[in-house]
């Protein structure tokens, strides 16, 4: 029997010297500016092997997740009964509100998920901005220039995504469909200066300013709104930062700052609801992002909104997800009391915050006491404005990996966290996140590898 992808790279391992491996692929992740924080953010010498078929699945289901979160968009912003299932805060429908200019809400997703030998389930939606896109091509650019890959390449072919290239193509798009004709137009990517992502929008910036597309960095706090001409002759009405005119803003600081924050955004803000200059994503983006979106998904009331195929795709693929409130609902053909069926099943579901990040108030049944899982439960009925979900456990994958240990290598065996990125509608690559524990993203101290797409050569 042949070995397996993941085998033969290990057996070619085997004649590498691992502690000189690691130090040059560390050297140059901070070379590269491959690091989150402080710290490079592969600690691994494997990357994830995807197979050329399970691409191809990957790639239907999850740009149909996407055209799902872009109608759910367009509907839930005219539906307030829709926007209260979702949880919306009122200053987040204040904002989701606002006319962009254009209709896509999510320019660029990131669909979180398990892939397993016929099977993919998703367990999030990132909807409003996903990081990783500038890592992920980074470190397949890495490994991919790596000599045990040279080996590997004599049996199998591989190839990688350029996912900086479809971030920029996307941007550009969702520009003209606001009607920009800047060509090309001047982008920046906002965020706070002190976010441990800054790193990455360094690569992004730098990429896109080779590729033709001129582009800074600046804070909210660094932008300036004029209504009238202020800056340099001929300059009028729009968003600036030192002086120079921004066309697009590449919108990386959260909704959730800029309602906690709005006086340091507001000239973001400004200059988005005059429609003077383009904001990807959206301020839209938040309703498809909502963690209780699988909760629309998944729940029969709103199977009109879906057509036959779409319906399976959301049986077969995304978690049944409900908010949690004293209710009776639809599971598994009974109407169930929720919250006495979360109590009853608690190593059946996992309970986390409609909208937070980094792992942040996850509680996951199975790994959790009787004790703590009514506490959780207490207190997502206790902040039902606020909205917690629950989630029904889905399979996970686990792989052994080899990673660098102080002076050498060794096999962990880790669990795989497979992200594909979608572009304005279209897979464009792969965020691959590796954590020993339940919870696998690198705020919370997991690690991320670069995907490769591989297929078997024929033997002549």
């Amino acid at each position: 029997m042949s070995p397996t992808p993941a085998e033969h790279w290990n057996t070619l391992l085997e004649g590498v010297d691992a502690s000189a491996m690691c130090r040059r692929l560390s050297a140059q992740m901070r070379e590269r500016r491959l690091r989150f924080g402080d710290r490079v953010i592969c600690p691994f010498l494997r990357p994830f092997f995807l197979d050329a078929a399970d691409e191809a699945r990957v790639q239907r289901v999850s740009e149909m997740l996407w055209t799902l979160g872009e109608r759910v968009a367009r509907v839930a912003a005219d539906s307030p009964e829709m926007l209260a299932e979702l949880a919306l805060s009122d200053a987040e429908i204040r904002l989701a509100q606002i006319d962009p200019g254009y209709a896509t809400a999510s320019t660029a997703a990131r669909a979180d998920a398990f892939i397993l030998p016929g099977s993919l389930q998703f367990a999030e939606y990132n909807a409003e901005s996903p990081a990783g896109a500038g890592y992920s091509q980074g470190l397949a650019e890495l490994f991919s220039a790596e000599p045990i890959m040279a080996g590997f390449r004599e049996r199998v072919d591989v190839r990688f995504s350029r996912p900086i290239d479809a971030l920029l193509a996307a941007l550009i798009a969702s520009y003209e469909e606001w009607g920009g004709t800047a060509s090309p137009p001047r982008i920046a990517i906002v965020d706070w200066r002190d976010v441990p992502t800054f790193s990455e929008f360094e690569i992004l910036r730098d990429a896109f300013t080779a590729l033709g597309v001129p582009t800074v960095i600046c804070d909210p706090r660094d932008l300036e709104f004029a209504a009238g001409a202020r800056f340099s002759a001929g300059a009028g009405r729009g968003l600036y930062v030192k002086g120079e005119r921004i066309d697009l803003v590449y919108r990386r600081v959260l909704i959730n700052d800029i309602v906690a924050r709005e006086t340091e955004c507001r000239a973001l803000l400004d200059a988005y609801r005059s429609k003077t200059v383009c904001v990807a994503n959206s301020l839209r983006c938040k309703i498809p992002h909502k963690k209780a979106f699988f909760a629309v998904l998944t729940d029969e009331r709103h199977a009109g909104l879906f057509s036959a195929e779409e319906r399976e795709m959301i049986r077969r693929h995304v978690p049944w997800t409900a908010i949690v409130e004293e209710r009776h609902v639809p599971l598994g053909g009974r109407n169930v009391d929720l919250v006495a069926h979360l109590r009853a099943e608690r190593d059946q579901f996992v309970i986390k915050p409609n909208d937070e990040y980094g792992g942040t108030g996850v509680t996951l049944g199975w790994e959790t006491s009787e004790s703590d899982w009514d506490v959780a439960i207490a207190r997502a009925l206790a902040e039902r404005d606020r909205g917690w979900v629950a989630q029904q456990r889905i399979a996970v994958r686990r792989e052994m990996f080899p990673v660098c240990d102080a002076g050498g290598m060794s096999l962990r065996d880790m669990l795989v966290d497979f992200a594909p990125y979608i572009f304005r509608g279209k897979l464009a690559g792969f965020l691959t996140r590796l954590s020993a524990t339940g919870l696998a993203n690198v705020t919370s101290g997991g690690g991320q590898v670069p995907a490769f797409v591989i297929s078997q050569k024929s033997e002549v």
